[in-house]
């Protein structure tokens, strides 16, 4: 076990470069989620059509071939990408993506139809009624989905060990390999992911209280035992 906790640069270079490919990687995902997301819910069919095309490709599609298309299929045909990490993080980015594109889809629908027809009343144009009412509603609703395609993706960084990327995978392979220590190399980087989805999972949570704040759904406090015992003001108890 010592012999691989000695590699701990090893691992933080590893871990670094899985949190890197997770940050690019969800950055891309968002995007594409939040084009194509949108565009599901338009009322022109090509734009629609455009959505299904995307969203049922890319969801169909393995990661790790995807990721094998771009680094070994791609050159073949005379199209080279810039760096293997480029590769990595297009192939993670459009498969999250795709599934995320369903969840804006699905949270935007989700918004009653009254808040629709408000902003229809109001005479809001459809880039504001987008930006000032249906986003906000719906983001709330996408957080946690969100938050769980986050962790997956992380997970799926792991497939990058096998186009040369030294991840914490690559790692822990590297270490079982010159070490001997199998249990003790592929443990530490099980605790290691567990870690970095803990982290993540913490920063979504923390974003959806931050949004459910600002739209007014953090449930109020109830007054304690020992507030009320002492009929403060505003308790409805009297001394």
């Amino acid at each position: 076990m010592s012999e691989v906790l000695d590699g701990y640069e090893q691992w933080l270079r590893g871990a670094w470069l899985t949190v890197q490919l997770t940050v690019y990687g969800s950055g891309v995902a968002l995007v594409l989620a939040l084009v194509f997301g949108l565009a599901g819910t338009s009322r022109h069919g090509g734009i629609r059509a455009l959505n299904r095309v995307y969203v049922e490709f890319f969801r169909g599609t393995a990661t790790l071939v995807l990721l094998y298309w771009f680094f070994y299929a791609l050159p073949l045909v005379g199209i080279k990408l810039t760096s293997t990490m480029f590769a990595a993080v297009l192939a993670l980015g459009l498969n999250v993506g795709a599934y995320g594109a369903e969840v804006v889809r699905g949270s935007i629908k989700a918004v009653p139809r009254a808040q629709y027809e408000a902003t229809v009343a109001l005479n809001f144009p459809p880039v504001q009624r987008l930006r000032r009412v249906l986003l906000p509603q719906g983001f709330a609703l996408m957080l946690p989905p969100f938050g769980n395609l986050l962790i997956e993706l992380m997970k799926g960084t792991a497939i990058v060990s096998l186009v040369g990327l030294v991840d914490l995978t690559k790692v822990s392979k590297n270490l079982q390999g010159s070490t001997g220590e199998t249990v003790a190399a592929f443990s530490v980087v099980l605790v290691l992911y567990f870690v970095v989805a803990q982290i993540l999972q913490l920063f979504v949570r923390l974003a959806e209280r931050r949004v459910d704040r600002m739209l007014g759904r953090r449930p109020s406090r109830e007054p304690s035992l020992g507030t009320i015992s002492a009929g403060a003001p505003g308790t409805g108890v009297s001394s």
